[in-house]
């Protein structure tokens, strides 16, 4: 630990520098020095220490409003301080503990004593950058299975973030594998499953290059979810991702299979209900981002209801996308479990 460790010794007086420099290094310790407070603080921002000796009385800035400084900024507050005070430096020990200091170390600086607080604020620091690693571990582990979304809502917001289910303007993608049945019984499981899982880390790709957000993947396709402040440009975005989603299901190579993976998309554009949701269950919390209500239902039978290859949009998404794309206009159509059958829309490209 000790040869790894990085010291910087903050002191005016040149034979306090030269005495610390030379203990520390007869010990395996590498030295940075900073003759006053400005210039430690340039030194940490540079290039940050693992432990910090630090005078009091210095030119510029004094070591206290140095702590003080450090102790207050995220980026530096872990960093072990040891501020050295003279024999009678009662009222220094009291401010430096105000200030945020670890430690102290009375001048003249015993050797002994100096490697002894050293080593201890030193397996302390280690302690805790273990700690701080394994929880970030964990907690990378964690987002992996936290919507995009949620993580944004938690991270604008991380007291109070805004969870709850919201009306809002959204345009909503629905993907559907062609064949899917015929598919798992043709392919074995594990064939079947590395066959999705290379598609749809392409395709997952391509929704995040788009600024969409994936609420679900099944066995046979995913549902995708796009905002933005202008209604039409969440509804260009859609139409865009969906173009390249066809482009990318082309580009796959599909490693052994008969045929490429072919695959339909449905997009619908409006006002849906959508925000987080929570499932608890015996073996703990799962989060999924959504948007329900017609809007979704309406993108759901639209992708049913498309070909091979075919991308099929809604009238609202048609209205807002405008001359923007070529598109062939289907004709009205009664879609499973809708009350009133919809114009439908082919997207064939961009104009």
């Amino acid at each position: 630990m000790t040869r790894s460790s990085r010291i910087l010794i903050v002191d005016d007086e040149p034979f306090n520098v030269d005495y610390l420099q030379q203990e520390l290094e007869d010990h395996g310790y590498a030295t940075a020095i900073a003759r006053n407070g400005v210039e430690a603080l340039d030194k940490v921002a540079a290039d940050a220490p693992d432990l910090i000796l630090l005078d009091v009385m210095m030119p510029l800035m004094d070591g206290l409003t140095v702590c003080r400084i450090l102790k207050g900024a995220d980026s530096t507050r872990l960093i072990p301080i040891v501020i050295m005070t003279a024999l009678d430096g009662l009222e220094d020990r009291i401010k430096g503990v105000e200030a945020g200091a670890d430690d102290f170390l009375t001048k003249p600086v015993n050797h002994r004593e100096l490697m002894a607080r050293i080593q201890t604020a030193l397996r302390l620091k280690a302690t805790v950058d273990r700690k701080i690693s394994e929880l970030s571990r964990i907690k990378d582990h964690f987002a992996k299975f936290v919507p995009e979304a949620v993580k944004r809502l938690v991270l604008a917001n991380p007291e109070a973030p805004r969870l709850a289910k919201r009306d809002r303007d959204v345009s909503v993608l629905f993907l559907d594998i062609t064949g899917y049945a015929d598919m798992s019984e043709r392919l074995s499981p594990g064939a079947l499953n590395l066959l999705i899982e290379r598609y749809f880390s392409t395709f997952l790709d391509c929704i995040h290059e788009g600024g969409g957000d994936i609420n679900e993947t099944a066995g046979d396709g995913f549902m995708a979810i796009f905002q933005d402040a202008d209604v039409q440009a969440h509804a260009c975005r859609a139409a865009d991702t969906a173009l390249l989603l066809l482009s990318a299901a082309n580009r796959v190579d599909p490693e052994g299979a008969e045929d490429p993976l072919s695959i339909h998309i449905g997009i619908n554009s409006g006002m849906a209900l959508v925000g987080s949701t929570r499932f608890e269950g015996l073996r703990g919390t799962r989060w999924t981002f959504t948007a329900s209500g017609h809007v979704t239902n309406l993108a759901a039978r639209l992708a049913a209801a498309a070909t091979p290859g075919q991308i099929l949009a809604g009238p609202e998404t048609v209205r807002r996308i405008g001359d923007r794309y070529r598109l062939d206009r289907l004709g009205r159509k009664r879609l499973k479990n809708l009350a009133e059958a919809v114009e439908l829309y082919q997207i064939l490209g961009t104009t």
